[in-house]
């Protein structure tokens, strides 16, 4: 059992800011001491085939939340206050597991003694301190696990979406702001999650 000094140290990360469809998507880790941690890096940085392995670690062995804010909440109150929120969201969620998390990892819990570690120069409004890290994502392996669980998860609905409108290919780009999704946004108009208020 740890001392009365141990903290629990949260890291949170989004992807999907710079897209012009879909949601945004938060990941919020706390990872467990005996964590593999050579397998995590920025979640860009890693190949889809890396991505995914240390995803499911993550998901078997860590304490981890996930949330989603939608295209058209984006367009009404923007994409860093959607940011903002969807981390804010990734941290309830995450919090309602720790309680057994840690007794199953034998970790004291105590709301008290977390902290949060937001990647980027803003933080998410939380119950607990946190501060922002300008590319956390490759200094703090939490931060790493986070953005693997938002980006991998994010990736997942992009794909099922092309399923519904595959005119728009987004299995290939996942919305983000390539020639080829502008073009057929101007030729056939803005898909049914595209965000409105992006210039596309």
């Amino acid at each position: 059992m740890a001392d009365d000094g141990f903290i629990l140290c949260a890291g949170l990360d989004e992807a999907g800011r710079g897209p012009l469809a879909g949601p945004v998507s938060a990941g919020c880790v706390i990872l467990p001491p005996d964590f593999p941690l050579e397998i995590l890096n920025d979640s860009k940085k890693l190949s889809e085939k890396k991505r995914e392995a240390a995803e499911k670690l993550i998901r078997e062995l860590a304490c981890f939340g996930l949330a989603f804010v939608e295209h058209d909440e984006i367009d009404r109150i923007n994409i860093l206050n959607a940011s903002m929120k969807a981390m804010s969201l990734a941290f309830d969620d995450m919090m309602k597991k720790l309680p057994a998390w840690c007794e199953n990892h034998s970790l004291p819990f105590d709301a008290k003694k977390i902290e949060a570690i937001a990647d980027g120069n803003k933080c998410p409004e939380l119950p607990c301190p946190v501060r922002a890290e300008v590319k956390g994502d490759s200094k703090f392996p939490c931060i790493m696990a986070a953005s693997i669980i938002a980006k991998t998860a994010r990736d997942r609905i992009m794909l099922d979406y092309d399923k519904l409108y595959p005119e728009y290919g987004y299995a290939g780009h996942k919305g983000y702001p390539t020639a080829a999704h502008r073009k057929i946004c101007h030729e056939i108009g803005p898909s049914p999650i595209q965000r409105l208020s992006f210039r596309y």
